[in-house]
């Protein structure tokens, strides 16, 4: 079996929870703090940082600590269905926007508007910066943009099938999804996309994801949005 130590609007726990649910791991989910973890889990990650998963499935157990490190044990041990494709071409592709989405977005995006409306208030940091915000938001729209071009002449982001780059920046937006910050309507072919993966029954457990005292955007769980 497998154990995955999350936070439920990390975007890395999220890129874990939705492969092993894409792979059809059975897989126990256990909460962390991450700006306060419980000590123990402080012997499976130094860093103190979620995902970690705990794969019990053989006869040795192992400890894989960071999204890209478990997207590729899964994808190693458990080859089916597959999240990379087949030739170098397609698999170069499907890293290049990974890495587009866990640097460039993550600086751009979610260092202004998760931690301004989220982890200021889970860690009572203060009030949200309306100027922050603003800033945020305007990145995104860059990235929306983005995305759409690519899915003008793709089905999906990094080719013509569902692929970890899709896995990953859907696990990137519905953070700010969540928040209620992605504007949808402007970007159609970017809101046709995350609707056909919000339909994939990977997705299903990320919807119904709540945080006491913060409820998600009204659409935020709506298939057809």
């Amino acid at each position: 079996m497998f154990i995955l130590h999350h936070w439920p609007l990390d975007p890395w726990s999220r890129q874990a929870r939705l492969a092993l649910a894409e792979k059809k791991c059975a897989v126990e989910l256990r909460f962390q703090r991450v700006w306060e973890p419980e000590d123990t889990f402080f012997d499976l990650n130094p860093a103190g940082l979620t995902p970690v998963l705990e794969d019990r499935s053989g006869e040795t157990p192992l400890v894989i600590v960071q999204a890209d490190a478990i997207l590729a044990h899964l994808e190693e041990t458990r080859p089916e269905p597959p999240l990379l494709p087949a030739d170098p071409a397609g698999r170069a592709e499907v890293r290049r926007l990974v890495t587009w989405f866990d640097r460039k977005f993550d600086a751009e995006v979610n260092a202004y508007l998760l931690h301004e409306k989220l982890e200021k208030r889970m860690q009572n940091l203060g009030s949200p910066d309306a100027s922050v915000i603003r800033a945020g938001r305007d990145f995104l729209r860059a990235h929306l943009d983005y995305m759409s071009m690519l899915l003008e002449r793709r089905d999906g982001l990094a080719g013509p099938r569902y692929s970890m780059a899709d896995l990953v920046a859907a696990a990137h937006l519905s953070c700010v999804d969540y928040l209620g910050d992605v504007p949808w309507d402007s970007f159609p072919a970017a809101k046709a996309w995350y609707e056909r993966i919000k339909c994939r029954p990977a997705f299903r457990s990320l919807l119904d994801d709540r945080l006491p005292g913060l409820p998600p955007a009204r659409w935020y769980a709506d298939l057809d949005f």
